[in-house]
């Protein structure tokens, strides 16, 4: 029988990790399958996460490098340990009246190549170990910095303190990251309430499988659907 080898567009429910995805297609095909993705995505976020499968794994490096779009909620006023709302609270502070066009004008002073430090809840390494370990132990969390370019950032609706955005950026850029950017450059703080990744250069969410449909998904089928998607 061929190996099993291809690229799955899954869209990765929200509460997952990265490798709960892995590991639930790593169940479906032939044990000792190889099964790996790009890109991390956090728990909180949903949507496109590329799973590679068997000699498509080779290719990691090559498409983790890819730009990306995303969109989701800035919560404003409110700043976490990790980031997002699924972290212990820090600090409140109250927001200034602010218009959609004042927020549009404040994200775009973010616009272009940025360096900002990983946050502290992230798997990037240091000696040997993820930041988010250290973080975990309670000691001190080594800063990494990571360079990134934001192509664009749109302000799309604001209900207070909820600012609802859409973003496309280079591989390697922290939404999180950049949300407390703004939250800063406004004076009051914000965290991530939600958010979405919505593509991986022309790969796109919409033509992803959802885990309800990998359920019901019979091999010849899930074989089928790996042939069909292209680079």
């Amino acid at each position: 029988m061929t190996p099993w080898a291809g690229l799955l567009l899954f869209d990765k429910p929200q509460g997952w990790t990265s490798h709960d995805a892995v590991a639930a297609v790593r169940r479906m095909l032939p044990r000792g399958t190889k099964v790996g993705h790009c890109g991390t995505l956090d728990p909180l976020a949903t949507g496109l996460l590329m799973i590679l499968i068997g000699a498509w794994t080779r290719l990691q490096q090559r498409l983790q490098g890819l730009d990306k779009e995303y969109s989701g909620i800035v919560r404003l006023g409110l700043t976490t340990d990790t980031g997002d709302i699924t972290g212990r609270e820090l600090l409140r502070r109250p927001v200034a009246e602010l218009t959609l066009d004042d927020l549009q004008k404040a994200v775009e002073r973010r616009i272009g190549r940025i360096e900002t430090a990983a946050p502290a809840y992230s798997a990037v390494k240091h000696e040997g170990r993820r930041l988010y370990e250290y973080a975990r132990a309670g000691v001190e969390v080594p800063v990494k910095p990571r360079v990134s370019t934001v192509y664009e950032w749109r302000a799309l609706a604001y209900r207070a303190p909820d600012l609802s955005h859409r973003m496309r950026c280079s591989s390697g850029t922290y939404v999180r990251s950049l949300a407390e950017l703004l939250g800063a450059d406004l004076g009051c703080g914000a965290t991530v309430a939600a958010l979405r990744r919505d593509a991986v250069e022309r790969f796109r969410v919409e033509d992803a499988v959802t885990m309800e449909q990998l359920k019901v998904m019979t091999l010849p089928q899930l074989r089928l659907r790996l042939e069909s998607t292209t680079l």
